[in-house]
């Protein structure tokens, strides 16, 4: 699936509505540049897990925890891994095969660690088309 965003507010709306369908034991990642609108994309997923708290990224603590929802979340982001060791020993096997939901930020940097089944949101940004343009992919793998 991909969908043309123009606004900071329908890419929050797709997180959201992707949020509303998201099951027990899913996992979703996010692959985009700095600025690409990662964690606005996130912020409306939460919301759609009736998450009400402030949902931000969790750059220097790697995972945020998130219980106040229908579903466990937990927002990763990896941006500042320096070696998938570093997920092992916060136990991200438990996070991703347990019964939350988890959503990975700059997922490409830990792709041997991730499951085979999960959905990948790849955001691309295109000034040419407007600043506020994305081209979102949504892609679910087995």
């Amino acid at each position: 699936m991909e969908v043309d965003s123009y606004s900071a507010q329908e890419t929050m709306e797709l997180g959201k509505q992707m949020g509303t369908r998201a099951r027990p034991g899913s996992v979703y990642t996010l692959i985009g540049d700095l600025g690409a609108g990662k964690t606005v994309f996130t912020q409306g997923f939460a919301q759609g897990l009736g998450i009400l708290e402030p949902v931000s990224s969790p750059t220097f603590t790697i995972v945020q925890e998130y219980d106040s929802g229908r579903l466990p979340f937990y927002h990763f982001d990896v941006y500042r891994i320096g070696d998938v060791e570093e997920m092992e020993e916060i136990g991200c096997e438990d996070y991703f095969y347990g019964g939350g939901v988890c959503l990975v930020e700059w997922a490409d940097r830990i792709g041997e660690l991730l499951p085979e089944q999960l959905t990948r949101i790849c955001i691309h940004k295109d000034l040419e088309r407007g600043f506020d343009y994305r081209r979102i992919t949504v892609e679910e793998t087995r």
